[in-house]
């Protein structure tokens, strides 16, 4: 299941930009003059750029967000699946304009926030099917298809730990969504290493072909690709007891004492447990948990009513009166609206929450 080729620390590393940007496919690429002319990245164009701002009528004040959301929605995703890509977009467009404030101040001089950048939208376009791969397979769209069989768990091991425990007698219906969503949660992690996988290896057999300019330089690469192979060790080893986790669980049963429901508040609590965190930071941790997981369950519950306002709005719209069709649009609106704006929220303080995990990690080296 998961990509087996990796590379030692000792191969050359970070990208120069112009290499970077060719990770990124055409559609992101049309539009920017080469690196050095004006490109997105040149120093001249970082220098001299005013703020972003938002054409009317665009969702994102970037313009290859507009063209990667344009896109997204000729290939006739989901509801859910737009309202989840809508928010992964803001969270990249964040990051990049607080990026560029960065680089203006001359700032990330070995380019290594610029490289996460770029590979977090590697995810995002893998994720979304949006990279241009007739084999990419179909996002889970979280709760929605809980339970059952049409989302394929891509693994054999997770589709026997799910048979196995559907046919246990163990798990009321609520245990089984339960365990369908951290089955799904588990596959999405293991999509998500692939491609970092993938794109590390890709950015590795690149640099063979490049010079360094300087010991110095060298020395950096080396640095940004130690960083990036400790880090998918680190994914790696999650994955690795994640799936020993399900296993155990897919056996047993879930115990009276599990504390937290949702997939990705239940691998923070893990990760926050074997964190540098005195006795009084895990436990105001673990009530800021709370509350995400609160926040998630909200969530998902407009997720679902939008996917339900989405099948009786085309309903209407086939046997339903002018009337009956715009009051249905208007609400779809509304949830479409309200969905997006929560599913950001989520996925920011996700994002928040795992970075106070890893700070206190890396205070333990």
């Amino acid at each position: 299941m998961m990509a087996s080729r990796r590379r030692g620390p000792g191969s050359r590393g970070l990208l120069a930009p112009p290499l970077l940007l060719l990770l990124l496919p055409p559609l992101l690429l049309g539009p920017w003059p080469a690196a050095g002319h004006g490109g997105k990245y040149s120093r001249e164009k970082n220098e001299a750029e005013r703020p972003a701002k938002r054409e009317p009528g665009a969702e994102f004040r970037m313009e290859k967000l507009n063209q990667l959301w344009e896109k997204a929605q000729r290939l006739q995703l989901s509801p859910v699946e737009l309202s989840e890509l809508h928010a992964d977009l803001k969270i990249q467009e964040r990051g990049e304009l607080g990026w560029k404030k960065l680089k203006a101040e001359g700032l990330d001089e070995d380019g290594e926030k610029e490289a996460k950048l770029i590979r977090s939208l590697n995810v995002i376009l893998a994720k979304y099917r949006l990279d241009g791969r007739k084999d990419a397979r179909a996002i889970s769209s979280n709760s929605l298809n809980e339970g059952t069989e049409q989302d394929s768990l891509e693994d054999p091991r997770l589709e026997k730990l799910w048979h196995k425990a559907k046919t246990s007698g163990k798990f009321s219906r609520e245990e089984l969504d339960k365990l369908w969503r951290e089955l799904q949660h588990h596959r999405e992690k293991v999509r998500e290493y692939n491609v970092l996988l993938e794109t590390l290896s890709r950015t590795e057999e690149m640099q063979e072909n490049v010079i360094s300019p300087s010991d110095m330089s060298r020395v950096q690469e080396e640095a940004a690709l130690h960083s990036r192979h400790a880090d998918l060790k680190d994914r790696l080893r999650g994955i690795s007891q994640g799936y020993d986790r399900l296993r155990r669980v897919s056996h047993q049963g879930y115990g009276a004492e599990a504390e937290f429901e949702e997939p990705r508040v239940i691998d923070l609590w893990d990760l926050a447990r074997t964190a540098n965190f005195t006795e009084k930071e895990l436990e105001a941790f673990r009530e800021e948990l709370k509350h995400f997981e609160v926040k998630i369950e909200k969530h998902n519950h407009y997720q679902k009513q939008l996917e339900i306002s989405h099948q009786k709005l085309k309903h209407v719209e086939r046997f339903g009166d002018h009337e009956h069709v715009s009051r249905n649009k208007e609400r779809y609106a509304m949830l479409e609206e309200k969905t997006k704006e929560l599913g950001y929220k989520v996925k920011k303080h996700l994002q928040d929450l795992s970075g106070r995990i890893s700070r206190a990690r890396h205070n333990e080296l």
